[in-house]
């Protein structure tokens, strides 16, 4: 395994661990507006690492179909997304903030529900970090070094807030800060595995790729719609989630374009 991809698979879970490690810096829980914002931010990030670093390169390495280059991006991001509305129908889960949980009922604790809500919307993250570092190690066009660091990077921001928006509450709710900072450090645990299950299934069919990146895509989209957006348009001054999408897209936007 060569160190661009241990590398790259390693700094989203830093991100994620530094933002559960708040929890022994800040008082209480986080306030209502800030996790707004912070959730508004995150969902800004993962919808341009979609477009920019996932579903362009996707049509761009199938650009030998011609006319029909969208198909297998297509493809692949239906498949990203109706994979998460399975694991949303099959997982029990609890968003940060709310009390009725998704999913089939279940006997775990709250805290094992807040968790895995979180550990689904870091799955897709961690499958398009390992799609993107599959293209690089096959030396795919329109692959960079750079720009593979460059998604990285930008999961690692918005898994920043991710992993606050898990040990803060957490922490309010009375669990002690190091148990808290655990449960939001392990919510992003999954990002690491998924990124080496997808190279390594790329690695076996590569001309697959392309249906990968999309995969990846799809499912970040999934959650951006279907869980994040929502969170950012909860109660009053729902602008301030909105402005900061828009900072989100566009920082992640930036930060593709100069890196990649």
């Amino acid at each position: 395994m060569n160190s661009e991809l241990i590398r790259g698979i390693l700094v989203p879970l830093i991100g994620t661990s530094l933002g559960a490690a708040c929890v022994f810096f800040m008082r209480g829980g986080l306030n209502a507006l800030l996790q707004r914002a912070l959730t508004g931010f995150a969902a800004g990030v993962m919808a341009a690492a979609s477009v920019w670093s996932l579903l362009l390169p996707a049509i761009g390495q199938s650009a030998s179909l011609g006319p029909l280059a969208f198909l297998p991006a297509t493809a692949g991001f239906w498949a990203g997304v109706l994979f998460l509305l399975l694991l949303d129908r099959l997982v029990p889960h609890l968003h940060a903030g709310l009390n009725e949980e998704e999913g089939p009922r279940s006997a775990l604790t709250r805290t094992a529900k807040l968790v895995l809500a979180v550990t689904i919307h870091n799955l897709p993250e961690g499958m398009a970090v390992g799609a993107v570092y599959a293209g690089l190690m096959q030396n795919q066009p329109g692959v960079t070094e750079a720009g593979a660091m460059a998604l990285a990077l930008g999961i690692a921001i918005q898994n920043f807030p991710e992993g606050a928006i898990v040990s803060m509450p957490l922490r309010a709710e009375g669990k002690d800060k190091g148990r808290a900072f655990a449960c939001g450090t392990l919510s992003g645990a999954v990002e690491p595995v998924g990124a080496l299950l997808t190279v390594w299934f790329s690695s076996l069919l590569t001309p697959a790729l392309p249906c990968m990146l999309a995969f990846a895509a799809g499912a970040m989209i999934y959650v951006v719609v279907e869980s994040l957006i929502p969170e950012t348009q909860a109660g009053a001054h729902s602008n301030l989630g909105t402005l900061m999408f828009a900072l989100g897209f566009t920082a992640m936007m930036a930060l593709d374009v100069a890196l990649g």
